[in-house]
């Protein structure tokens, strides 16, 4: 089943030049444009897209203000930024926004063809050197906060699915490494989200990079 995508660029030749990239690979379909993030929402309820690759710097609202209006209608659709932002303020609010993904266009096109992919999958897609951002900004927050303690009252089991799902196991795989059903992993997701206050697999990644079960 093909990859839906929506390419959102305020650049004809941008979008025009990912087209070309894209438009090659098996498991993806473009099925629309948009040069304005106003465009790209009136879109995606009649495109449907599995992933939209969205650009920060838009000429009517911003690429942050897109996701996270899409997000609140559409949530099951995943938006990766394609940006030339790396500062650490667009980053995380994109990714506070919704955003399954951040690239940079330096970047390869081997890491947004993965960014793609993995954000259709799901999971949660950050280029290497933005990935070591949310590192640093969570041990500088558990340097300020004192925060090395127990796990908020999680089981053993409830860790071990915790940090598996931060790595981007899937559910199905999960099951079968610790040899449980995948109802019971997602019984045991929906609780730990629950019991973390966690709302997104963002906050879940965050959340186990600053209790030390993952590493980047």
């Amino acid at each position: 089943m093909k990859i839906r995508l929506l390419l959102v660029d305020d650049h004809a030749v941008v979008r025009s030049g990912l087209r070309m990239l894209l438009e090659g690979e098996e498991d993806v379909q473009i099925v629309g444009e948009a040069g304005m993030a106003s465009e790209a929402i009136n879109l995606t309820p009649d495109l449907r897209p599995d992933v939209i690759l969205m650009d920060i710097g838009l000429p009517d609202i911003s690429g942050i203000d897109a996701t996270r209006q899409i997000k609140d209608l559409w949530p099951d659709t995943a938006i990766v930024a394609l940006t030339i932002h790396e500062d650490e303020e667009y980053f995380f609010k994109m990714l506070e926004a919704g955003a399954s993904g951040y690239v940079p266009k330096r970047a390869a096109p081997e890491e947004l063809l993965t960014a793609i992919r993995v954000a259709a999958s799901g999971e949660v897609y950050l280029y290497p050197s933005l990935a070591k951002l949310l590192v640093k900004d969570y041990l500088m927050q558990d340097q300020i906060d004192g925060e090395i303690r127990a796990l908020d009252g999680l089981t053993g089991r409830q860790q071990e699915v915790l940090a598996l799902l931060a790595e981007g196991v899937t559910n199905a795989e999960i099951a079968e490494r610790l040899h449980i059903s995948p109802k019971t992993v997602a019984s045991h997701r929906e609780n730990i989200m629950q019991k973390l206050n966690l709302h997104s697999r963002t906050e879940l990644v965050k959340y186990a990079l600053r209790k030390g079960l993952i590493q980047l």
